[in-house]
């Protein structure tokens, strides 16, 4: 019976931890949204944290702005996702990241796709 639960939980796929550092001072942080993974990579020693709450917040704007968050609505925006991320980030730095502020500097329109049910 032990070995029967066993090979049930080896089989069930688990999340991987949102932050990984590796031996060779890569360290690799992602946040997964509606089936997306947003990543970073970094040899700095950042704060797991903050870096987390940027993915998240570049997350929360690309579906603001998409209306879904889904990989068609990326592909179908990519231009408009590239731009909101210049304006977002600065040599890696986060500048502007709240949805309202960041129409004043964005000029490209979403091309609007159907809405995709969110799956966590």
């Amino acid at each position: 019976e032990d070995d029967e639960k066993k090979s049930k939980n080896s089989r069930q796929k688990v999340d991987a931890p949102p932050v990984f550092i590796m031996p060779d001072g890569l360290s690799y942080l992602h946040v997964k949204r509606n089936g997306l993974i947003f990543g970073c990579s970094t040899s700095r020693n950042v704060s797991p944290t903050t870096v987390i709450e940027i993915l998240s917040k570049i997350a929360k704007v690309f579906k603001d702005y998409c209306g879904t968050l889904s990989e068609e609505a990326i592909r179908k925006n990519f231009i408009l996702l590239y731009e909101l991320l210049d304006e977002m980030m600065d040599y890696g730095y986060p500048q502007v990241t709240q949805t309202e502020n960041l129409k004043a500097f964005v000029y490209n329109e979403p091309i609007l796709v159907s809405h995709v049910p969110s799956t966590g």
